[in-house]
């Protein structure tokens, strides 16, 4: 009886830190939130297909490296994908999730999970989901990638 006690308050105990640490990491200052948005726009411009306004996100120094890559992918690089891409299917639905976002002065990090649901040209959908880094630097008044690394970790055939 006392074993069960005292399992029960350790994990109600558990419960109500994991509780709090949600809440709190859910808190973003007003940088981080103007960082985000940044992210939140990007991706919906890339969900619309559109590719000029997606690739005008990409900082002229921009030097990822993405899931499955052998090596990273400087702009050019990644314009090659995306312009091949990006065309192929359109984002049907999508979530993104910040996990952690770290500001300072003109530069960013942010650490994100995503899920998407796209539709390929035969009509078929696919989801899948994975996460990403990306490094912002601020150039005028916006937000842009300088960076990032990687990508899906789970798909649903």
């Amino acid at each position: 009886m006392k074993n069960n006690l005292r399992i029960s308050l350790a994990l109600t105990i558990i419960f109500c830190f994991s509780l709090t640490g949600f809440t709190l990491s859910q808190e973003w200052s007003a940088e981080q939130q103007e960082v985000w948005s940044a992210v939140e726009d990007y991706w919906a411009v890339s969900s619309k297909g559109d590719v000029d306004g997606f690739l005008s996100y990409f900082h002229s120094t921009f030097s990822g490296w993405p899931t499955g890559s052998a090596s990273p992918h400087s702009k050019a690089d990644r314009e090659k994908f995306i312009r091949h891409y990006l065309p192929k299917s359109t984002t049907a639905l999508y979530t993104i999730t910040p996990e952690s976002i770290w500001v300072r002065g003109t530069f960013a990090f942010v650490h994100y999970s995503y899920t998407e649901v796209k539709v390929d040209m035969e009509g078929k959908e696919r989801s899948n989901s994975g996460r990403w880094t990306d490094i912002l630097m601020k150039d005028g008044r916006r937000w842009v990638m300088v960076g990032d690394s990687g990508g899906q970790t789970s798909r649903d055939d």
